[in-house]
């Protein structure tokens, strides 16, 4: 066997090492979710459930409260994906291609601002949205998370790479910079709209701080939150707490499968036009 073959079947290796490190707790967190209660502290490590039973699933969405956590999540994570995308990109766009007074200056400002950490301003902007009468409704989670430095910074890299020349072409035609935001930049920059929407979508979903510290009404409570109100109300049922885990993580793991192709093309323009 050549150096160069051994090297790819050592890579190989390697890899399929890491996926399987990776998948194994979701397949035992699946599989302590489909056991009898008491199955995982009498074999704590079996990766093939002895019985099969749907009784975890049913209690979360019947006797207890978690579908409408679950729902609640659907709907904080698509308003704030739709949200996040369409101002995220806007003001991207803006910076990378209008020229305006002082857009250097506060593009700058904006960088510096990401080495701030994230809970030095959650005291301030909860008194904010408090003044603004936001708090424990679906609008203190959707509102401060409607635009991010990350993500418009994000999509002005991106947008540095249209030609200039097609945006002029499209103003002496007598477009409006809306109608060319609308009709020329969003399909140019689909790919990394769709990475930006992932990552939005996966970061809002899985959001426990701020949802515990706005959301304290049981009604709009999202799943992160549920779930670990249901563990502490239930630290002895593992089972039922493996299978809230699995409801949670289930839709963002269909998501990404959907759109891993626009979302690894998003990453790979990026990368080269970046």
């Amino acid at each position: 066997m050549s150096r160069s073959r051994a090297a790819v079947w050592a890579l190989h290796g390697t890899l399929a090492v890491a996926v399987i490190l990776t998948l194994l707790p979701l397949w035992w967190m699946l599989v302590a979710s489909l056991s009898p209660a008491g199955a995982v502290d009498a074999e704590p490590l079996r990766l093939i459930p002895r019985a099969l039973t749907a009784e975890h699933y049913e209690a979360l969405l019947t006797r207890l409260p978690l579908a409408r956590s679950l729902a609640n999540s659907a709907l904080v994570a698509g308003c704030v994906t739709v949200l996040s995308v369409l101002v995220n990109s806007m003001a991207g766009y803006a910076f990378a291609k209008l020229r305006f007074a002082g857009r250097d200056a506060i593009l700058r400002v904006l960088l510096g601002a990401l080495v701030v950490p994230s809970q030095v301003a959650m005291l301030p902007l909860f008194l904010l949205l408090k003044q603004m009468h936001l708090i424990n409704g679906y609008g203190g989670v959707i509102v401060p998370a409607a635009a991010s430095i990350f993500g418009i910074y994000l999509m002005r890299q991106y947008a540095l790479s249209i030609p200039d020349s097609l945006l002029d072409a499209a103003r002496i035609d007598g477009a409006s910079e809306l109608r060319i935001y609308r009709s020329v930049v969003l399909p140019l920059c689909r790919p990394i709209l769709v990475t930006m929407a992932i990552f939005t979508f996966l970061g809002t979903w899985n959001d426990f701080l701020w949802p515990l510290i706005v959301l304290s009404d049981e009604d709009v409570q999202t799943l992160p939150v549920a779930l670990a109100n249901l563990f502490g109300e239930h630290v002895q049922d593992t089972e039922l707490v493996m299978a809230g885990s699995v409801l949670a993580v289930l839709p963002v793991v269909v998501a990404f499968l959907c759109l891993q192709r626009h979302y690894i093309e998003g990453l790979t323009l990026g990368s080269v036009k970046g």
